[in-house]
């Protein structure tokens, strides 16, 4: 059985993990401020989905900081000034790989949840 502290962080890491790849699958769709990433996760979600700011900017800068996005400041529709973020090409390659891990994660959690494998399998 792992400590606990690294079943935590290996919780963290998936948290984070899938928080980086929804916000990259967000910024596909056109660079976006903080504030229209957060409505459109919520609004794509039905809802599901309401990340607040304090793990929103942090995950931002983290994505900065692996080159996955890039930001620059312009003024919003309402005239405000406002930190724009886009995926950048390195982005793009690693949605695809976590897009990829996500399919395994979401075909092995739907396995254990119908059951296991089926009678001859395993």
């Amino acid at each position: 059985m792992k400590p606990r502290t690294q079943q935590y962080q290996n919780r963290v890491e998936l948290l984070q993990g899938t928080l980086d790849m929804l916000i990259l699958q967000t910024l596909q769709w056109g660079p976006q401020h903080g504030y229209g990433i957060v409505q459109a996760l919520r609004l794509n979600s039905g809802d599901v989905l309401q990340v607040e700011t304090g793990s929103l900017y942090p995950a931002l800068h983290r994505l900065e900081r692996q080159g996955w996005v890039r930001s620059e400041w312009k003024q919003t529709e309402s005239k405000q000034r406002a930190r724009y973020y886009r995926i950048t090409a390195s982005g793009k390659k690693q949605l695809v790989s976590e897009a990829s891990r996500w399919d395994q994660m979401v075909e092995a959690i739907g396995a254990v949840m119908r059951g296991g494998p089926k009678k001859g399998e395993a």
